[in-house]
């Protein structure tokens, strides 16, 4: 009888300092952020010399293998362009995160995960329909999509639950839609990747907002900017979601990506958004 009463009060006190030890390791004033997208998310601006300027509050988990980066997948690091893969630009995500650092107090640090494919419409996540899409996929985005093992949301998953390990997620990141141009069901298809990803990471909506960039506007010349009109009702289909604006944000000529000072501002507007939100808990 003893024997027994001392294994499980052995089994109770493994449990207890198991659990706090995980509990001591998630620190709250880590935060990340989820990015996913296509190309304007994945970074398609060329860099600059400022863009490569560390800030030891601002990190990255790298989502792929860069020797000549010096990263490899699933550790933290300094954050600073590429954020994505090896040989991506400049993406809004960069400068989400340094405005952050900027803004916030001095004992809270951010930390980004960016898992984005250029050229991919939103289907691409949704896990009823990755298989057919990267089967479908053109010779192009092939090996984008070979680098995260021909499953991005998955890839997404896995490091956001390292991510979990080490910090609190804050928030998730999108910037889609030129692929689905004129998709009236868009929202609906951005809300099942949305819930997917609360659901498998054991999150809640309301501590997790969506930010969901419009595209090039009009004005900048974009090729589809009337995707932004679809892409500003997701908050009637998401509570939760929050539309950043592009406008103000330059372009270059192929009417679908940003410059690199219109990537910079587009984060700037991510961020902006952000610490509205944070201001209100």
């Amino acid at each position: 009888m003893r024997q027994t009463q001392f294994k499980m009060l052995l089994l109770i006190f493994l449990v207890c300092c198991f659990t706090g030890t995980t509990a001591f390791a998630q620190d709250k004033n880590f935060h990340i952020y989820l990015c996913l997208g296509q190309s304007n998310m994945e970074g398609h601006g060329q860099f600059e010399p400022q863009d490569t300027i560390t800030n030891s509050r601002f990190h990255v988990l790298a989502a792929v293998d860069c020797p000549e980066l010096g990263r490899q997948y699933g550790k933290w690091y300094p954050a600073r362009a590429p954020l994505t893969r090896c040989h991506t630009g400049l993406t809004p995500a960069d400068y989400f995160g340094r405005t952050l650092v900027e803004k916030l107090p001095k004992n809270i640090e951010i930390g980004v995960i960016n898992v984005s494919v250029g050229g991919c419409h939103i289907q691409l996540f949704d896990q009823d329909s990755t298989a057919s899409y990267v089967a479908k996929a053109p010779e192009w985005m092939k090996s984008m999509l070979a680098a995260y093992d021909n499953n991005p949301y998955e890839r997404l998953v896995v490091l956001a639950k390292m991510a979990q390990q080490k910090g609190i997620i804050k928030g998730i990141l999108l910037h889609q839609g030129e692929s689905n141009t004129g998709d009236r069901e868009w929202p609906n298809k951005v809300k099942k990747v949305y819930e997917s990803l609360l659901h498998d990471l054991h999150l809640n909506a309301e501590d997790v907002p969506l930010l969901a960039g419009e595209l090039l506007s009009a004005e900048a010349g974009g090729k589809c900017a009337s995707m932004n009109s679809i892409i500003q009702t997701l908050p009637a289909t998401i509570p939760t979601a929050h539309i950043i604006s592009s406008a103000g944000c330059q372009g270059i000529g192929d009417g679908l990506h940003f410059s690199p000072a219109g990537y910079r501002q587009l984060g700037k507007n991510y961020a902006a958004s952000m610490l509205k939100i944070l201001q209100k808990k």
